[in-house]
């Protein structure tokens, strides 16, 4: 039996279709990542390739965006091309401007972002959906074939654990317009200008300490963050969410999130299989904290 076509084979075969459909010329696409959506570069265009059947999403991220940029808070633009949305294979591109030579936001930099996202109505012409911390995990547990069987039992009772807890919080007591997936990398700074929010298919509305777990985390958890760097982003946004009740439930949530991602990678990437591992080995607490994450 031959092997499977490559992701990046098979997504650039519709990154190229949808090229077409949108009166761009594919030439010199080149790949910049593979992930939740796989990106290319097209000249001064990105194209975003999306996941199958995720079309809705695709069409609700091109709103986002220029809902956002009407409401002050830049964002990335929509490509003017004749269809910045195309869809071939059931999979949505959508096309998008490129930022210029730019950095990942400083702590400080994301948490004033962050506070002025929240503190924004919620847009009127369209509908955002509701945050859901736990969408498409159990079914990533499930369905991966390279997870062990003990491991796999381990992981879903984990996950039903913290979504029991999440359920039993209840409604937060404030919702607002989340990112969703905030961390310095999704606020870039281009030279010489303001920050710009990107990757916006997460944005929805829900808890605002979401959006705080992340950085929290990585000063908490992993040590990534410096403790004068935590507290510039404390002192931006103007709260402190590891003091927060929920903290340790939210921090263990995204921490089940990471190591799912981890795992949808891990059939095709053995460094993505390696992470599975150790990551694993760090939720059942062998491992002490703070730990050692490699990115994928």
């Amino acid at each position: 039996m031959s092997s499977p076509e490559p992701i990046e084979a098979s997504s650039l075969g519709i990154l190229k279709k949808a090229a077409a459909i949108s009166g761009i010329d594919p030439t010199r696409a080149e790949l910049v990542r593979a992930g939740s959506n796989t990106i290319y570069r097209v000249d001064d265009i990105i194209g975003r390739v999306g996941k199958p059947g995720t079309t809705g999403a695709a069409e609700r991220e091109l709103r986002i965006s220029q809902w956002l940029n009407a409401s002050g808070l830049p964002t990335v633009h929509v490509a003017d091309v004749v269809n910045p949305l195309a869809v071939v294979d059931d999979r949505p591109i959508t096309w998008w401007q490129r930022i210029p030579e730019h950095r990942a936001a400083t702590p400080a930099q994301l948490a004033t972002m962050l506070r002025q996202l929240h503190a924004l109505a919620s847009p009127t012409t369209f509908v955002l959906p509701e945050h859901e911390p736990f969408a498409g995990l159990r079914r990533v547990i499930t369905s991966t074939g390279c997870l062990a069987a003990e491991d796999r039992a381990w992981l879903l009772d984990h996950h039903d654990g913290l979504w029991k807890q999440y359920f039993e919080l209840g409604p937060p007591t404030r919702k607002t317009v989340i990112h969703g997936d905030a961390w310095q990398g999704n606020l870039v700074v281009p030279v010489g200008g303001r920050p710009i929010i990107v990757d916006l298919d997460r944005v929805s509305l829900g808890r605002p300490e979401w959006d705080l777990i992340q950085i929290a985390a990585d000063h908490t958890d992993f040590d990534r963050l410096s403790e004068a760097d935590y507290l510039a982003f404390v002192d931006a946004y103007g709260a402190d969410v590891t003091t927060d009740p929920a903290f340790r439930l939210l921090a263990d949530i995204q921490e089940l999130r990471w190591t799912v991602f981890a795992l949808s990678r891990s059939e095709a990437s053995e460094s993505a299989a390696v992470q599975v591992r150790h990551r694993l080995a760090c939720l059942r607490g062998e491992i002490d904290r703070p730990w050692r994450w490699d990115a994928l």
